[in-house]
């Protein structure tokens, strides 16, 4: 786990897909709030699509409505 600024960096733990740092579903609230800093809004949308499709790979169960309103929905 890297460290950033003090703080844990909330990344993804592949192939589940929780934060490395809190456990919860990635992206967590606070991986969010910084990929919503560090990204423009079609930056982070493009980013997201890629995190998609690497997590449907990873988790090919998961339904796809499911898969977007966590990647994607939370950018617009």
């Amino acid at each position: 786990m890297s460290m950033t600024g003090g703080e844990a960096e909330h990344a993804p733990a592949q192939p589940s897909w929780k934060c490395e740092s809190c456990g919860l579903p990635w992206p967590c609230p606070p991986a969010r709030d910084r990929l919503t800093r560090e990204n423009g809004r079609v930056e982070l949308a493009v980013l997201m699509w890629d995190y998609i499709e690497e997590a449907a790979r990873d988790m090919p169960q998961s339904p796809a409505s499911e898969l977007f309103d966590r990647f994607l929905r939370w950018t617009d």
